[in-house]
């Protein structure tokens, strides 16, 4: 079972936010959380907290135990762009799109093998 967890118009760009991403797919929980705390990137608290929700979701509403739970995907799609414009010589405005991002983590728990 995959129980998942998601942010919507976070202001901040996408590709940004995909390399913090593919640093915990497949990964445990608390490595997951570990590896967050310790990036040193703008887009990790809001990944950790996407996370959160998740696991959180996961013992609430499916009674889950949160030590058997993995990242089991993760992604992240553009958003709408907020559009600004900025003065330019001779009278002119040059756009400015500035991006935002759908964040979206689905955590499941591991096969017990044997």
């Amino acid at each position: 079972m995959e129980v998942k967890a998601s942010a919507t118009h976070v202001r901040i760009a996408p590709r940004k936010v995909r390399v913090v991403v593919d640093l915990i797919r497949g990964k445990n929980i608390g490595e997951a959380l570990a590896i967050l705390r310790n990036t040193p990137k703008a887009a990790s608290p809001l990944v950790e907290k996407v996370l959160k929700s998740a696991v959180a979701n996961a013992e609430h509403n499916y009674e889950l135990n949160a030590d058997n739970l993995y990242v089991a995907k993760a992604f992240v799609d553009q958003g709408p762009s907020l559009k600004r414009y900025r003065a330019r010589a001779r009278g002119m405005a040059s756009r400015i799109l500035k991006k935002t991002s759908h964040i979206t983590l689905m955590v499941a728990e591991k096969q017990k093998e044997g």
